[in-house]
């Protein structure tokens, strides 16, 4: 099958109605931004410039786009390994250092089914992350602080927008990530043992006039009148029954968590009453992240943010930098973090909060009039939301700006080029 439009690779899943919805959406990703530019999602990093800013050159100005669970794929760093060996190797031991295991031998040889176990996945895309931005900076003189805006990541990809800016150290930002996987899987082993069932996420891709309609009708059906916080509104709903809003990612797209068949009965409950039928497609995840299922992960984020730095000579000093060099984007409030203490807690509440992509992308579109956007990681899905929101993809130099994606060697030039290109046209726009 091809891709379709929202950049997903489709794969037969068995939808309530026996249609075959495809099954395979891997959505998440980081961003973070650039003087000039600003990055995006849990990708990797997307590079955004503002329209009105003057900045000096921007020559190798980059940003990039952390990707999320999901995006992960059995060799996603050798193209790095064999263009930049020595600098890609380096980091890449420093990964294994951090993480506590040969994270590096599962993301080489995997198999796909050991790489997308939770435990391997999380530290796998946020260490693939970072070692190209690593490459960027040492190979190509990118200097996050000298050459970014703002930062931010999908989901999973907080973490490496957190280290992009400033407010984390890799080796820190690493250990919480395996840690954090191991609580997050641990959590849907308990709700399988203490009440049954499959756990998961779908994505949910419907038309854009039909998008307020589903989400009122989504909490409508699970018995959330409003949005609030999920972390008091459904701890007393049985994980067996539980089906939320993990992210809404696009004017179109949202993504469902919870209990799989759960979701399945929800989907046809929609399809008969809203007189539509948005596309479900199943993500490669097997744990229902952004769920109240995820509670106990949260628990685990406090004390690890409480913490001192693992960073030899920082031992004595706090886990998080703040302020950091650049402003960074929660996705729980889609707006900048305001505080440590304030990071602290949104970070740790990410385990099982909205992740307010769209509301993200908005913001730094609409008030913060960022222009360029650069996603860096494994997938290119974060490239493609932040597009069809701006309207752009690639160089625009009607519109001043441009959307692009570092996954692969093979693209910096090309980004680079385009951001130099583009970097005249934003100042005088």
């Amino acid at each position: 099958m091809t891709k379709d439009d929202d950049g997903c690779r489709p794969r037969p899943w068995d939808d309530p109605d026996g249609r075959g919805q495809p099954s395979s959406f891997p959505v998440r990703n980081a961003v973070q931004t650039c003087k000039n530019t600003s990055t995006m999602d849990g990708q990797a990093m997307l590079d955004i410039t503002k329209r009105n800013q003057v900045t000096n050159s921007c020559e190798h100005c980059i940003s990039r786009n952390k990707a999320g669970q999901g995006t992960q794929k059995v060799g996603m760093l050798n193209p790095w390994l064999e263009a930049f060996p020595t600098t890609a190797k380096e980091i890449i031991q420093e990964a294994d250092h951090y993480a506590g295991f040969k994270l590096s031998d599962v993301i080489r040889d995997g198999p796909s089914k050991l790489l997308t176990q939770t435990t391997n996945a999380q530290p796998a895309i946020m260490a693939t992350s970072i070692v190209i931005l690593k490459i960027l900076e040492r190979e190509f003189d990118v200097k996050v602080a000298d050459r970014f805006d703002v930062t931010l990541g999908h989901s999973l990809g907080e973490f490496a927008a957190l280290v992009a800016g400033g407010y984390m150290d890799f080796q820190d930002s690493l250990y919480m990530v395996t840690r954090r996987a191991a609580a997050m899987s641990d959590a849907t082993k308990k709700a399988v043992q203490e009440y049954g069932g499959e756990y998961g996420m779908v994505a949910i891709v419907t038309e854009p006039e039909y998008l307020r309609e589903l989400i009122a009708a989504i909490r409508e059906f699970v018995g959330h009148s409003s949005a609030g916080s999920k972390a008091e509104s459904s701890e007393d709903v049985p994980p067996i029954e539980q089906v939320l809003i993990a992210n809404i990612n696009s004017k179109n797209q949202i993504v469902l968590s919870g209990n799989l068949e759960r979701i399945a009965t929800l989907m046809a409950h929609v399809r008969q009453f809203l007189g539509h039928e948005p596309r479900a497609v199943r993500l490669h995840s097997d744990s229902p992240f952004h769920s109240p299922i995820m509670k106990p992960a949260v628990s685990v984020m406090h004390d690890l943010l409480e913490s001192r730095s693992r960073v030899p000579g920082r031992e004595r000093e706090d886990i998080i930098n703040f302020p950091g060099d650049i402003p960074c984007i929660s996705n729980v409030t889609a707006r900048p973090f305001k505080s440590r203490e304030q990071l602290k807690d949104l970070l740790a509440r990410g385990c099982l909060e909205t992740v307010r992509w769209w509301d993200s992308i908005r913001y730094l579109d609409q008030q913060e009039k960022v222009r360029r956007w650069v996603g860096i990681g494994p997938g290119k899905v974060g490239r493609n939301l932040v597009g069809k929101e701006v309207g752009m993809r690639g160089k625009d130099l009607v519109k001043g700006g441009g959307v692009w994606a570092i996954t692969d060697p093979m693209d910096v030039e090309e980004v680079l080029r385009g951001l130099q290109e583009t970097d005249g046209v934003v100042d005088e726009a």
